[in-house]
């Protein structure tokens, strides 16, 4: 070995090829499969009909069983779209999102239904003031 070469010395003795590789990530990124993946997947695990077969195609694939377990079960239920993956995080609920729309269109509301009375009462007091006449109708009254 020359000195220029850098020595990497094993528990052994032996002389490593290169070094791994050590650096942390720091977000590990969730695995994603297509639809079209776990169906090729499924047919070729349930096409393995020597012993250890199944075993080997997981390991070869970086599989769990419980992703074969997963993906039976959606298929068996029919949901096929369950098969594109599954979107994480808290469910949105239709109805609450209307609802909160709705009390959001009605505080706004009420902000111009206020301020629209206060103008009325303003008009009034000015008109009060000149000496016009008022001439109240029904639509001006509010209940």
């Amino acid at each position: 070995m020359s000195h220029d070469e850098p020595s990497c010395v094993g528990r052994n003795g032996d002389h490593a090829a290169e070094m791994p590789d050590s650096e942390v990530v720091l977000k590990p990124h969730r695995r994603q499969y297509s639809a079209e993946y776990k169906q090729r997947i499924l047919q070729e695990y349930d096409a393995c009909t020597e012993p250890g077969g199944r075993g080997a195609l997981l390991r070869r694939e970086g599989l769990y069983g419980s992703h074969i377990i997963t993906w039976h079960r959606q298929w068996a239920r029919g949901e096929l779209a369950g098969l594109a993956g599954q979107k994480r995080g808290p469910k949105v609920d239709p109805q609450a999102a209307e609802i909160a729309r709705l009390q959001r269109d009605n505080g706004r509301l009420r902000e111009r239904l206020q301020r629209a009375e206060l103008i009325i009462d303003v008009q009034k007091n000015v008109s009060r003031l000149l000496g016009l006449p008022l001439v109240e109708t029904e639509q001006d009254r509010i209940p």
